[in-house]
């Protein structure tokens, strides 16, 4: 198991990676459709965008969590 302490990484490495290879996935199909190759075009597609999301995500969140804050409101 992972110390919890290592919780807000696990999930930018695991939110990341499930985001990235979703938009990866659309926009090889606009691009390529779903003919031969599709597979391999979305897979290399993918894999260099996690490697890019993931860091940012480790950047960006604490901010989005502060907007978040300021633009609600308590119940």
């Amino acid at each position: 198991m992972i110390p919890k302490r290592y919780a807000h990484i696990a999930f930018g490495f695991l939110l990341s990676g499930m985001m990235s290879f979703l938009v990866a996935g659309i926009s090889t199909f606009l691009a390529v459709g779903l003919g031969a190759g599709f597979v391999g075009a979305w897979i290399g597609a993918w894999l260099p965008s996690w490697a890019v999301a993931f860091p940012i995500v480790l950047v960006v969140a604490p901010l989005a969590r502060r907007l978040v804050a300021a633009l609600t409101a308590e119940d």
